[in-house]
């Protein structure tokens, strides 16, 4: 049944319209890259870790797709009353948004993992360091698609606005104010993401270099993910049947 889910589940997010939209965004960065190549800078590694994958790929692409399919992912269900149906069954409810989120998180990885490679692959043009930062983002970007997935499936079974508030948290709370203000960095999987590629990339720090420690990024993820996901379950379980409808 729970494999019936993930297919389900599957199906609905890679929706057509959903997927043209996405996909239109995911060439975005490899049209960048192709400017770039043609443009024949000096500093490829550069310019592909800091511009290329830490502000557009990182900072726009993973953030958006993650939100996209985090609240579609269960949300839409809840919000057109079908997921009476589904939370009625005989399953326990963990294993439902277990499989919601596993798909919501497989979907974004691999939107957002391969338009980051193709584009790097462009950009990079067998630069010095180019496997440590493939390898290294390709890493922080699953990651961070991982956490983002917990915290809009969360919404999505917190509020019917879970799409508006994603939004504000990743291009006002994200993009504005932890910029301004260092010590709210620890509140943002943008940070977390980009300290996991700096920790396994390990390129030189002219490459490229985060600003939130590698160490604590990977702890600040795992508690930011577990957190999300224990309380996504339980906001789950506390359903009513109507109310879901």
């Amino acid at each position: 049944m729970i494999t019936t889910i993930a297919m389900l589940t599957l199906r609905q997010l890679l929706g057509k319209r959903r997927t043209i939209v996405l996909s239109l965004f995911a060439v975005l960065p490899v049209g960048l890259a192709l400017l770039f190549a043609f443009r024949g800078d000096r500093d490829p590694a550069g310019w592909t870790a800091t511009r290329l994958l830490a502000q557009i790929v990182v900072g726009t692409l993973l953030p958006l797709a993650a939100l996209v399919f985090g609240t579609a992912a269960l949300g839409s269900e809840i919000e057109d009353g079908t997921a009476v149906y589904l939370l009625s069954k005989p399953i326990p409810r963990w294993r439902i948004l277990a499989a919601k989120l596993l798909v919501a998180w497989a979907v974004t990885s691999a939107f957002v993992v391969v338009s980051a490679v193709v584009a790097a692959l462009v950009a990079l043009q067998g630069a010095p360091e180019s496997g440590r930062i493939l390898a290294g983002f390709s890493v922080a970007i699953a990651a961070g698609a991982f956490v983002y997935s917990c915290i809009f499936v969360l919404l999505s079974v917190v509020t019917s606005r879970a799409f508006i508030t994603g939004l504000i948290y990743v291009f006002v709370w994200e993009a504005v104010v932890t910029r301004l203000f260092t010590g709210t960095r620890v509140f943002s999987v943008r940070q977390y993401t980009l300290g996991v590629a700096d920790l396994a990339a390990g390129v030189n720090e002219k490459v490229f270099k985060s600003q939130l420690d590698g160490t604590a990024a990977v702890i600040l993820m795992a508690v930011v993910a577990l957190v999300a996901a224990v309380l996504a379950v339980r906001r789950l379980q506390s359903f009513e049947t109507g109310e879901a409808g």
